[in-house]
Protein backbone atom coordinates (compact mmCIF):
# COMPACT_ATOMS: atom_id res chain seq x y z
CA UNK A 1 0.00 0.00 0.00
CA UNK A 2 1.29 3.48 -0.91
CA UNK A 3 1.83 6.09 1.69
CA UNK A 4 -0.50 9.11 1.12
CA UNK A 5 2.43 11.52 0.79
CA UNK A 6 3.94 9.35 -1.96
CA UNK A 7 0.66 9.37 -3.83
CA UNK A 8 0.49 13.17 -3.56
CA UNK A 9 4.07 13.48 -4.76
CA UNK A 10 3.39 11.17 -7.70
CA UNK A 11 0.24 13.18 -8.59
CA UNK A 12 2.18 16.45 -8.35
CA UNK A 13 4.96 15.05 -10.56
CA UNK A 14 2.40 13.91 -13.13
CA UNK A 15 0.77 17.35 -13.09
CA UNK A 16 4.14 19.06 -13.64
CA UNK A 17 4.88 16.65 -16.50
CA UNK A 18 1.51 17.51 -18.11
CA UNK A 19 2.21 21.24 -17.76
CA UNK A 20 5.62 20.80 -19.36
CA UNK A 21 4.02 19.00 -22.33
CA UNK A 22 1.44 21.76 -22.67
CA UNK A 23 4.17 24.41 -22.54
CA UNK A 24 6.01 22.60 -25.34
CA UNK A 25 2.80 22.64 -27.40
CA UNK A 26 2.32 26.35 -26.75
CA UNK A 27 5.96 27.06 -27.63
CA UNK A 28 5.57 25.08 -30.85
CA UNK A 29 2.50 27.13 -31.77
CA UNK A 30 4.44 30.33 -31.07
CA UNK A 31 7.32 29.18 -33.29
CA UNK A 32 5.46 27.39 -36.07
CA UNK A 33 2.13 29.26 -36.33
CA UNK A 34 2.75 29.80 -40.06
CA UNK A 35 3.10 26.05 -40.68
CA UNK A 36 0.10 23.85 -41.45
CA UNK A 37 -0.66 22.98 -37.81
CA UNK A 38 -3.86 21.53 -36.46
CA UNK A 39 -4.88 20.19 -33.08
CA UNK A 40 -4.40 16.58 -34.17
CA UNK A 41 -0.78 17.23 -35.21
CA UNK A 42 -0.11 19.12 -31.98
CA UNK A 43 -1.67 16.31 -29.95
CA UNK A 44 0.42 13.67 -31.75
CA UNK A 45 3.60 15.59 -30.96
CA UNK A 46 2.56 15.74 -27.28
CA UNK A 47 1.55 12.04 -27.21
CA UNK A 48 -2.01 12.94 -26.19
CA UNK A 49 -5.43 12.47 -27.73
CA UNK A 50 -6.67 15.68 -29.39
CA UNK A 51 -9.62 16.04 -27.00
CA UNK A 52 -7.38 15.71 -23.96
CA UNK A 53 -4.94 18.26 -25.37
CA UNK A 54 -7.75 20.74 -25.97
CA UNK A 55 -9.19 20.28 -22.47
CA UNK A 56 -5.82 20.43 -20.70
CA UNK A 57 -4.61 23.37 -22.79
CA UNK A 58 -7.81 25.29 -21.96
CA UNK A 59 -7.37 24.57 -18.25
CA UNK A 60 -3.74 25.72 -18.33
CA UNK A 61 -4.01 28.75 -20.65
CA UNK A 62 -7.68 29.78 -20.66
CA UNK A 63 -8.31 28.87 -24.30
CA UNK A 64 -8.09 25.79 -26.45
CA UNK A 65 -4.98 25.02 -28.50
CA UNK A 66 -6.96 25.84 -31.67
CA UNK A 67 -8.06 29.22 -30.24
CA UNK A 68 -4.46 29.97 -29.21
CA UNK A 69 -3.17 29.07 -32.69
CA UNK A 70 -5.86 31.24 -34.29
CA UNK A 71 -5.04 34.15 -31.96
CA UNK A 72 -1.32 33.89 -32.79
CA UNK A 73 -2.06 33.87 -36.54
CA UNK A 74 -4.42 36.84 -36.32
CA UNK A 75 -1.94 38.74 -34.14
CA UNK A 76 0.77 38.27 -36.77
CA UNK A 77 -1.67 39.09 -39.59
CA UNK A 78 -2.56 42.44 -38.00
CA UNK A 79 1.14 43.37 -37.97
CA UNK A 80 1.53 42.33 -41.62
CA UNK A 81 -1.60 44.22 -42.69
CA UNK A 82 -0.35 47.37 -40.93
CA UNK A 83 3.26 47.21 -41.99
CA UNK A 84 3.51 45.54 -45.38
CA UNK A 85 2.16 45.80 -48.88
CA UNK A 86 1.19 42.11 -49.01
CA UNK A 87 -2.29 41.38 -50.29
CA UNK A 88 -4.82 39.87 -47.89
CA UNK A 89 -4.39 36.52 -49.67
CA UNK A 90 -0.61 36.73 -49.24
CA UNK A 91 -1.02 37.62 -45.56
CA UNK A 92 -3.37 34.65 -45.15
CA UNK A 93 -0.75 32.34 -46.61
CA UNK A 94 2.10 33.95 -44.64
CA UNK A 95 0.40 33.25 -41.31
CA UNK A 96 -0.47 29.65 -42.19
CA UNK A 97 -4.20 29.86 -42.78
CA UNK A 98 -5.46 27.11 -45.07
CA UNK A 99 -7.64 29.39 -47.20
CA UNK A 100 -8.25 33.13 -47.61
CA UNK A 101 -11.94 32.62 -46.78
CA UNK A 102 -11.21 30.83 -43.51
CA UNK A 103 -8.62 33.49 -42.71
CA UNK A 104 -11.09 36.33 -43.34
CA UNK A 105 -13.73 34.62 -41.17
CA UNK A 106 -11.38 34.03 -38.21
CA UNK A 107 -9.83 37.48 -38.54
CA UNK A 108 -13.26 39.15 -38.55
CA UNK A 109 -14.37 37.11 -35.53
CA UNK A 110 -11.33 38.13 -33.49
CA UNK A 111 -10.76 41.72 -34.66
CA UNK A 112 -14.33 42.79 -35.41
CA UNK A 113 -13.69 43.80 -39.01
CA UNK A 114 -12.48 42.21 -42.22
CA UNK A 115 -8.74 42.15 -43.01
CA UNK A 116 -9.25 44.71 -45.81
CA UNK A 117 -11.19 47.05 -43.53
CA UNK A 118 -8.51 46.63 -40.85
CA UNK A 119 -5.77 47.55 -43.31
CA UNK A 120 -7.72 50.59 -44.48
CA UNK A 121 -8.41 51.63 -40.89
CA UNK A 122 -4.74 51.20 -39.93
CA UNK A 123 -3.67 53.45 -42.80
CA UNK A 124 -6.25 56.06 -41.83
CA UNK A 125 -5.11 55.93 -38.19
CA UNK A 126 -1.47 56.43 -39.20
CA UNK A 127 -2.49 59.45 -41.28
CA UNK A 128 -4.52 60.90 -38.39
CA UNK A 129 -1.93 60.17 -35.71
CA UNK A 130 1.00 61.36 -37.83
CA UNK A 131 0.11 64.59 -39.65
CA UNK A 132 2.30 65.27 -42.71
CA UNK A 133 4.07 68.28 -41.13
CA UNK A 134 5.15 66.12 -38.16
CA UNK A 135 5.98 62.95 -40.07
CA UNK A 136 9.31 64.27 -41.39
CA UNK A 137 10.57 65.64 -38.07
CA UNK A 138 13.20 63.89 -36.07
CA UNK A 139 11.98 62.09 -33.00
CA UNK A 140 15.11 63.13 -31.12
CA UNK A 141 15.24 64.67 -27.66
CA UNK A 142 13.73 68.07 -26.99
CA UNK A 143 16.31 70.81 -26.48
CA UNK A 144 16.00 72.97 -23.36
CA UNK A 145 14.79 76.07 -25.19
CA UNK A 146 11.97 74.04 -26.75
CA UNK A 147 10.72 72.64 -23.49
CA UNK A 148 7.54 74.23 -22.19
CA UNK A 149 7.96 76.72 -19.39
CA UNK A 150 6.87 75.45 -16.00
CA UNK A 151 3.52 76.71 -14.76
CA UNK A 152 3.78 79.55 -12.22
CA UNK A 153 3.12 78.50 -8.63
CA UNK A 154 -0.38 79.14 -7.37
CA UNK A 155 -0.73 81.69 -4.59
CA UNK A 156 -2.54 80.48 -1.51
Amino acid sequence: MCHPSWARARTAAHHLSELARLRRVRDRIDREYAQPLDVEALARSANMPAGQLSRQFRLAYGKSAYAYLTARRVERATALLRGSDLSVTEVSSAVGCPSPGAFATRFTERVGMSPGAYRHGAKVMVAVVTPPRVAGRSAGPVRNQEAPAPAPPLAS
